[in-house]
């Protein structure tokens, strides 16, 4: 009861702070779409996908690896700054890498997805910045378990979105305002978390026996630490395809019949509730993971996991069951939908939800051993068979959770056999009073 009071008493916090987030997206999309014509609202939607595409599809590795680094060099007792300046230098290529492709694409993207409009493709630039900026944040909070602080940095970002949004919306609707409010919103989560990363706290204490280890891990050298975030990111871009993918090809299959195509999405998002959810559990166990394997302590490790495992099983099997049951009539209410699909349909969806949560506890899992490659590896597998089995003929929704199940199921296989190679090989290779000690 301790440990889960500790473990989850935190991701409460952070569970509000992301739907803090997560209302703020729905009403910025709500406001929009009451308040604008309908082209400007389409180009704001297409915005709002950009922005968390670019968020979540490539800066959450730099939080990945920033934790994992930051977690490594606590354990053994080393100076965090050459950390802090690495993980730095890093956003910053990235930050350079991600702007010049744009400013590559810019009058294609602008003309085409912003509606022809350049204050929308500036609030891009500007949401582009500020996720740099709260990623790298987190990342460090992460690492030194300020979870206080992390979840600030996502109940700010999404208020410095909703409210400058409503405003708007009552004072005088205007599209690139709307925009660059929206876009500015991470870069208040950043300056949120700043107080965090100046607190001392009790995680900056080094570990009994730490001196014994001789010098920092090489995995948080600048080199290692590149390698880890380049194959993170290739992750990180193929998990948000293969979570997403089905629905926009199910709808560019039911052209001729658009009503399914929208209660299939309208489904297909409903189920992912739980996974959106639980999206804190990655940020919350990869520090103490990672200190644990650094350590040694592959005891702590299998404890930890199977915990927030059992947790998934606590959180995502009544999930799948109230998708087999309720699911269409909640995608009726919520979304509109004016066809009921059939509840096997909705319930097999909400099942492949729950491979894709135990995918967000092996992630880190993988991480913490610094076995990436196992990570592009598996999200790599999944993206071939979710494709694959996406566009077989028939019927496009039995295609859609053929390849949903597939993919979720490969991704989770392959995860799997790393972590215990990684398990096994550290437990081998860690003296007995190491491992136990930790």
């Amino acid at each position: 009861m301790a440990r889960l009071k500790n473990l989850f008493g935190p991701a409460v916090l952070m569970a509000a702070g992301l739907g803090v987030v997560g209302v703020a997206g729905y009403g910025f999309i709500g406001l929009t779409g009451h308040t604008l014509p309908a082209a400007d609202a389409a180009a704001l939607a297409s915005l709002y996908l950009l922005v968390n595409i670019i968020g979540p599809g490539l800066f959450v590795a730099l939080e990945q690896e920033t934790s994992r680094a930051t977690s490594a060099r606590l354990a053994v007792g080393g100076e965090l700054r050459p950390v802090v300046r690495h993980a730095l230098l890093h956003g910053l290529i990235m930050l350079v890498a991600v702007l010049a492709l744009l400013g590559a694409i810019s009058p294609v993207l602008t003309a085409r997805a912003l509606g022809g409009q350049w204050g929308l493709f500036a609030a891009v630039v500007l949401s582009v910045v500020t996720s740099a900026g709260v990623y790298l944040v987190r990342g460090l909070l992460g690492g030194r378990q300020r979870f206080h602080g992390y979840a600030a940095t996502l109940g700010v970002e999404g208020i410095a979105r909703l409210l400058p949004c409503a405003v708007i919306a009552v004072s005088g609707p205007d599209g690139v305002l709307y925009a660059l409010a929206f876009a500015a919103g991470s870069g208040f989560g950043a300056l949120a978390g700043l107080p965090g990363l100046r607190a001392r706290t009790v995680v900056d204490v080094h570990l009994p026996g730490e001196g014994g280890r001789g010098g920092d891990p090489e995995a948080s050298t600048f080199a290692s630490m590149g390698r880890g975030l380049l194959l993170l990111v290739v992750g990180t871009l193929l998990m948000q395809l293969v979570a997403n993918l089905a629905p926009i090809v199910v709808t560019s299959r039911l052209v001729s019949d658009p009503a399914t195509a929208q209660a299939f999405a309208s489904a297909f998002v409903l189920v992912r509730v739980p996974l959106f959810l639980f999206a804190p559990v990655q940020a919350m166990l990869l520090p103490g993971i990672t200190r644990a394997a650094t350590t040694g302590d592959t005891a702590t490790v299998w404890a930890r996991l199977r915990l927030v495992l059992l947790a998934v099983a606590g959180i995502g099997v009544p999930a799948a069951v109230l998708s087999f049951t309720v699911g269409p009539l909640a995608a009726r209410l919520f979304f509109g939908a004016e066809v009921d699909l059939a509840g096997a349909v909705v319930g097999l969806l909400g099942v492949g939800t729950i491979a894709l949560m135990v995918a967000q506890v092996l992630q880190p899992g993988l991480v913490a051993f610094g076995s990436h490659r196992y990570v592009t590896a598996a999200w790599v597998l999944g993206t071939v068979v979710l494709v694959g089995l996406l566009f077989l003929p028939g019927d496009p929704l039995r295609a859609a959770i053929a390849a949903q199940l597939a993919a979720s199921v490969a991704v989770v296989a392959v995860m799997s056999v790393g972590l215990f190679r990684a398990i096994r090989g550290a437990t081998r290779a860690t003296p007995p009073a190491v491992a136990v000690g930790g």
